[in-house]
């Protein structure tokens, strides 16, 4: 505050931050003390609701921030629950087919076995 009530000239950076930070707001407010459009109280008071508001509307920007972020979070468990819902349902095919393979294979095999045992029955 004192750097630019004696006239410092800050670069762009600096100024947004003190502008920020209300500094550039409070000596607005002591110019217009100065001039004597009103009091040193009337200025700490405009300077104090500004505070209030600015620090209302970061509290609500962080607060939409948490929202966004625990419903992008919401929206990814969805989103994975139905890719590991898919892959179950895949391999879950998979494996019925491969005991549908397999039961075909076995009764391939039962069959060959009692083909040998009907002749023999047939034989005698």
């Amino acid at each position: 505050m004192y750097w630019v009530n004696v006239g410092a000239q800050p670069t762009d950076t600096v100024r947004t931050i003190l502008s920020n930070e209300g500094v550039l707001l409070m000596k607005h407010l002591q110019g217009g003390v100065k001039k004597g459009a009103f009091d040193e109280a009337e200025a700490q008071r405009r300077f104090d609701a500004w505070k209030e508001k600015k620090a209302a509307k970061v509290a609500a920007f962080k607060t939409s921030m948490a929202d966004n972020s625990q419903k992008a979070a919401a929206a990814r468990l969805e989103e994975e629950q139905a890719k590991n819902k898919a892959k179950a349902e895949l391999v879950a095919k998979k494996k019925a087919e491969l005991a549908a393979a397999k039961a075909e294979v076995e009764a391939a095999a039962q069959a060959e076995e009692e083909a040998p045992a009907a002749e023999e029955a047939a034989a005698e």
